[in-house]
């Protein structure tokens, strides 16, 4: 148990962080729906499950960095607060533009985490390549729902 407490943590804090932005933002679903969006949009009920997967990488990728040098970088919490906070931007505020501008924050800090990552553990690096990639895609969204609407 003592080996698998560093992931554990590490994957409860991304999903404690995916969880409570859901929780804020879920009464603005409606609305959300409601938008016109770019081709590629995936049906709604698809972003929880990616989210999900995508949060347990990340505490899996920490996990990995914590256990071999004692520490998680601060870039990779940071851009747990930019990911938290993108979602009330984009879905409680409707600042779609600011949203899309976050977003390339959050893409920038992914960047670095990686970056940082990969100086420990390639796997962990490689391990956030699907958020890294998830993350622009939600750009492409982002973007052109401010576009669109």
């Amino acid at each position: 148990m003592r080996k698998l407490r560093p992931y554990i943590i590490e994957i409860l804090i991304a999903l404690a962080v995916g969880g409570l932005s859901a929780y804020f933002t879920k009464d603005a679903m409606a609305d959300f729906e409601a938008l016109v969006k770019p081709p590629l949009s995936p049906p709604s009920f698809l972003f929880p499950i990616v989210w999900g997967i995508l949060f347990v990488l990340m505490g899996i990728s920490a996990g990995m960095v914590y256990k071999k040098s004692g520490s998680v970088p601060f870039v990779y919490r940071l851009s747990l607060i930019v990911n938290f906070f993108w979602s009330i931007i984009f879905f409680n505020m409707e600042a779609y533009l600011f949203a899309f501008i976050w977003l390339l924050l959050l893409l920038v800090l992914i960047i670095m985490t990686i970056i940082e990552y990969s100086k420990v553990s390639k796997t962990a690096a490689y391990l956030q390549i699907p958020y890294l990639i998830w993350v622009c895609f939600a750009g492409y969204l982002n973007f052109f729902i401010w576009f669109l609407n």
